[in-house]
């Protein structure tokens, strides 16, 4: 039975594993190279890896590192984080991820996404959207790591990313962000809706129930989580975990 893919969201910083809420106060959770590890004996469908600082820092991705990741992944990976230039994404790909993701490039010079969409493929093309909702309740795309709201609606970016290129959208509510409360259902149904290209949702799943309403009722392509599958308990205690197959094939029946 075809299911749709659950997608654990990884942050990098400083070569530790960090986990936010709403974009902050990051929390270390532990070493990479471990949570690869253990994501691979739960047989995860892929992987996303965000270096959280490296565009602010306008640093480069550290491909030692993501070379170690990689040589210990048994999934299909996805990295994002300091993306400015073919070469990064060249880089990226040669040391053994399947996707880029792109976000403040994207958001500053369009352009890029389909000199990227071009070199690489669609399929490698990965665009990243940070979602906030204003006072008023109005949506708009943040960047600089979800601190800067943007005049930029949401529906209308994920539209041009497509007639650029991107191969598909990760689109990430800054306001559910580590909350657990579920996802921001009409923010992903009004994307989804908007474009062709398929739409991971991320931003609040708490429960395997958050990734059923997610794909069911608002068309996601697939799911992503971060502290759903760092944490334990209400004291967030840091452990590693994945749903069963099992209980992944209920979620979607």
């Amino acid at each position: 039975m075809f299911r749709p893919r659950v997608i654990p969201c990884l942050l990098l910083m400083n070569s530790g594993l960090v986990k936010t809420i709403k974009f902050q106060n990051p929390q270390y959770v532990g070493d990479p190279i471990n949570a690869v590890k253990i994501f691979n004996e739960k047989s995860v469908d892929e992987l996303i890896l965000l270096d959280i600082t490296a565009s602010m820092e306008n640093r480069k991705p550290a491909l030692n590192q993501l070379s170690r990741i990689c040589s210990e992944a048994f999934m299909p990976l996805c990295y994002g984080g300091g993306v400015s230039t073919l070469e990064d994404i060249s880089s990226i790909l040669s040391v053994g991820f399947e996707k880029v993701s792109i976000n403040n490039k994207a958001i500053y010079t369009p352009e890029f996404i389909s000199a990227a969409s071009s070199t690489f493929g669609s399929q490698s093309i990965v665009v990243s959207i940070d979602v906030k909702k204003d006072f008023w309740g109005r949506y708009s795309v943040a960047g600089q790591r979800g601190t800067k709201a943007l005049k930029l609606n949401p529906v209308l970016w994920a539209q041009e990313v497509e007639r650029r290129g991107a191969g598909e959208l990760f689109v990430n509510s800054v306001d559910r962000d580590g909350t657990g409360i579920g996802y921001d259902y009409s923010l992903i149904k009004m994307i989804a809706e908007a474009v062709d290209i398929p739409v991971i949702a991320c931003g609040g799943a708490g429960k395997v129930n958050d990734f059923t309403r997610a794909i069911k009722e608002s068309g996601a392509s697939a799911v992503s989580a971060g502290s759903m599958f760092v944490f334990h308990g209400k004291h967030r205690a840091v452990l590693i975990t994945f749903p069963s197959e099992e209980e992944l094939k209920q979620a979607f029946l």
